[in-house]
């Protein structure tokens, strides 16, 4: 009998996780201006972890379908930890970078197989668990903009970087206070690429990389389009952590919403109402009324950016779960690290209006694409979706249509 529930364990650690990636999030500027890295630089930074991430969820993460979902999360934070380390004593470029790329692998590794087990400990309701890691990790990353404004200052740029190292580490050892089902054996594919045969993972996959099209733009420019703009330091930390809080509160309600209605509907309006936010911060002439539409846009994504997940995770059987999170994971990843670049250069050349359009447009095409895919599903199962047999007990040809 586990003496934790695995959904609030692993929340609370991927939460830790994702902490590091908000520390980094809200020091670009300094790394800019400190260590003379060009904004297109710092599309590069961002962009590698996402990259980094994009290959070990192809690579790594299907063995968590094989028997070895607890040793990757280990594996995965100890190596996570390594890379913060490098990216808070580093001062120039290159450490900077291969710290990102370590960060990256680690977190590619462990985040399939946490939602893998999450997924499998309660099948009925994976839709509200699945919201609560997403709530977590925005709860992470939103910490991230309030460690670095405490203790940046007084103690410099390493020091959120330490903090976040530690908390990571102190909490691993209540993983194995958690009792983890471990598939044993070689089951499904080496890769788990097969799976985008099935029209509905492709079209769910196709979702998730608009959403973090939108989240690789929103994060690479976020921070120096408010020093360009001259907004208060103060405000545009508060944005960030503002805009975290409905998708904490409302994660939960996001899943349930994505499983009871459809995920496709959900994600879907989710993302055509991002399009329009993003084409608007192209636009807004300074940064106290780019402030007042992100918490617009925050409400909006919280009720609906964990329809991507839910989707995938309702499309598989149990034993290639790890396997699908993880092919998700790598559309985003990749997604968000060739946007992050992308916008960055834009930025730098064209300026702000052209890359906020262009990263509207991008997930305008994604949305269209990812629907068409998936109509299937959307005409023929989502009004029966709250009726039918949960994941766990459905085959994989039941689960995929074609």
């Amino acid at each position: 009998m586990s003496r934790f529930a695995p959904t609030w364990v692993f929340s609370i650690l991927s939460a830790t996780l994702a902490a590091g990636y908000g520390v980094l999030f809200t020091i670009v500027g300094d790394y800019r201006d400190t260590y003379g890295i060009s904004e297109s630089m710092i599309g590069m930074l961002i962009g590698s972890g996402f990259i980094s991430a994009f290959l070990a969820q192809i690579v790594i993460a299907p063995l968590a379908d094989r028997g070895h979902a607890r040793r990757l999360i280990v594996i995965g934070v100890l190596a996570n930890v390594v890379g913060l380390l490098m990216m808070a004593f580093g001062e120039s470029l290159t450490p900077l970078l291969s710290g990102r790329i370590i960060s990256g692998v680690g977190i590619g590794a462990a985040l399939p197989a946490i939602r893998r087990i999450v997924i499998l400990s309660d099948p009925e309701n994976l839709g509200e668990n699945l919201g609560r890691l997403l709530s977590a990790d925005v709860f992470g990353f939103a910490t991230g903009p309030a460690i670095s404004a405490v203790l940046v200052g007084p103690f410099g740029l390493a020091a959120p970087f330490l903090v976040v190292s530690g908390l990571t580490l102190a909490c691993l050892p209540f993983t194995a206070l958690v009792a983890v089902t471990e598939t044993r054996g070689m089951t499904g594919q080496r890769l788990a690429i097969d799976l985008l045969r099935s029209r509905v993972v492709a079209g769910a996959v196709v979702i998730g990389a608009a959403v973090f099209l939108m989240i690789g733009a929103f994060d690479a420019l976020w921070d120096v389009v408010h020093e360009d703009l001259e907004t208060s330091t103060w405000l545009a930390n508060l944005g960030i952590t503002l805009f975290a809080v409905p998708l904490v509160v409302l994660g939960p309600t996001s899943g349930r919403l994505a499983q009871r209605i459809g995920p496709f509907r959900v994600g879907s309006v989710g993302l055509l109402a991002g399009a329009g936010f993003m084409f608007a911060y192209g636009q807004l002439p300074t940064g106290g009324w780019i402030f007042a539409i992100a918490m617009v846009h925050a409400f909006s994504d919280g009720l609906t950016v964990a329809s991507s997940g839910v989707a995938i995770s309702m499309a598989v059987p149990e034993e290639r779960q790890a396997g699908a999170q993880g092919v998700m994971g790598a559309a985003q990843s990749l997604t968000a690290g060739l946007t992050a670049m992308i916008i960055g250069a834009l930025y730098q050349g064209p300026g702000r209006a052209v890359a906020y359009a262009a990263a509207a447009v991008g997930m305008l095409i994604l949305t269209v694409i990812g629907v068409a895919l998936a109509m299937p599903f959307i005409r023929d199962r989502n009004r029966s979706l709250s009726s039918e047999p949960s994941p766990a007990s459905r085959s994989t040809e039941d689960r995929l249509p074609r």
